[in-house]
């Protein structure tokens, strides 16, 4: 069945225009000012939207396999074709760690066995994720995986980083860090601050997050090898990466919505729904993070969606895992508190995170005749209240709810396919 969106503005590379699309067998067809539909055709009404290249999360926690009662492979899937995604990076941390070929081959069958975005599995980078030896690389970029990351624990050892970092220039693949000093960390709850001293708990200070930046910069200096800095927090984090990038350096950094909405404050009350890794922080460095969005500094806006199951988040402050919904949210989220038009909203949640993860064959192309059929159609001005009981994920913990967000995804279109029509799920 072929699809015509109709009443749209396209993002093109000629800029914005007024025009309908016609998709058949998975790609763009027709782009004109008028398309008269078939009455076979499925017709998606775009009034008053943007079409816009389908968005890409560098970053996504589906949970499977390992935890299945916070999140499937199926539910986020959902979720983030809710959120106006078409691909999905997955992230390695699942029970076994996707360290080998069968777990790799087991999220790609069961991203495909749902069929609402693509899912991308990340490898890790030492096996298991411990940090003590190389996962195989050149295996797993043979079998197509193209970024990794010990997400959730940085590379702790510096020799082991560099030499995982000469490997990946290589084998031209990505290596994304999670910058976490862990002996800076220990036992930390929140932001280390005047908030963190005034309640009595154990602050993580920002060095620790800025000290693995530029231990990281300087090996990429070395080695010449391409890093991805997972979820920034910190104004510190923002200008070392700012400097880097003048010196021509191959380094890459993302944001989340949350850590560019959301303080430290909010820890106050000791609810365990704001506990992140890293951590929320200060209203300055909220600020510096959207700068850096803003000016190019940071590329991409991932998600860093980490369902949990409520009996989980419910535990005191110092024993719940941190972690927040975010793919049915962030284009609401960051619409709401970033001043930004259509096209710098494409380059940073679908043009970027593309390029990012090696899918841009595919994925955060804008619209044209002959390209793959992978698109979002937006509502930039919609207004929508969180409601959890809603959302497709098979957890709750979101730090929205109940919260007015600006910017809501109408429809859905993955290779070719409505998955989201009219804000509802069609699978």
């Amino acid at each position: 069945m072929n699809v015509v969106i109709t009443g749209s503005t396209v993002l093109t590379q000629q800029g914005e225009q007024r025009l309908d699309v016609r998709i058949s067998n998975g790609k763009i067809i027709e782009l004109s000012e008028s398309i008269k539909p078939e009455v076979e055709d499925q017709l998606l009404d775009a009034a008053g939207c943007h079409v816009l290249p389908g968005f890409v999360d560098l970053h996504t926690h589906l949970r499977e396999p390992g935890k299945e009662d916070s999140e499937t492979i199926e539910t986020g899937s959902r979720a983030g074709a809710l959120g106006g995604y078409t691909a999905l990076v997955a992230m390695p941390n699942t029970t076994p760690a996707q360290d080998s070929i069968p777990i790799i081959d087991f999220v790609r069958a069961q991203g495909k066995r749902a069929g609402l975005v693509e899912v991308v599995p990340s490898g890790c980078i030492t096996i298991g994720r411990a940090g003590s030896a190389l996962a195989p690389l050149a295996d797993l970029a043979r079998h197509g995986v193209q970024i990794f990351t010990d997400d959730g624990s940085g590379v702790q050892d510096p020799a082991l980083m560099r030499r995982a970092m000469e490997y990946s220039r290589d084998l031209g693949i990505t290596l994304a860090q999670h910058c976490e000093v862990s002996a800076l960390t220990a036992g930390a709850v929140m932001n280390e601050c005047s908030c963190s001293s005034e309640l009595g708990v154990p602050g993580w200070p920002a060095l620790a997050e800025e000290l693995m930046v530029h231990r990281d910069i300087e090996l990429a200096k070395l080695t010449g090898a391409k890093i991805h800095f997972l979820h920034l927090s910190t104004a510190g984090s923002v200008r070392l990466v700012r400097e880097a990038k003048r010196e021509g350096l191959p380094i890459t950094a993302e944001v989340t919505p949350h850590h560019l909405s959301l303080t430290e404050e909010l820890l106050r009350t000791f609810d365990s729904t704001f506990k992140v890794n890293p951590p929320l922080r200060s209203a300055e460095d909220i600020e510096a993070l959207r700068s850096g969005l803003l000016d190019g500094t940071i590329d991409a806006v991932a998600t860093d969606h980490a369902p949990h199951v409520r009996r989980d988040k419910e535990l005191p402050l110092d024993q719940a895992p941190p972690g927040m919904l975010g793919l049915e949210t962030a284009l609401g989220v960051v619409l709401s508190t970033v001043p930004m038009n259509a096209m710098d909203l494409a380059k940073v949640m679908s043009i970027n995170p593309a390029r990012i993860a090696g899918i841009s064959d595919r994925h955060g192309i804008l619209p044209q005749v002959g390209q793959p059929a992978n698109l979002c159609v937006v509502d930039m001005r919609a207004e929508w209240t969180v409601d959890p009981s809603k959302l497709a994920s098979k957890s709750r913990n979101t730090p929205f709810v109940g919260r007015t967000l600006r910017g809501k995804v109408r429809h859905t279109v993955f290779e070719g396919d409505v998955v989201v029509k009219n804000g509802e799920a069609q699978r």
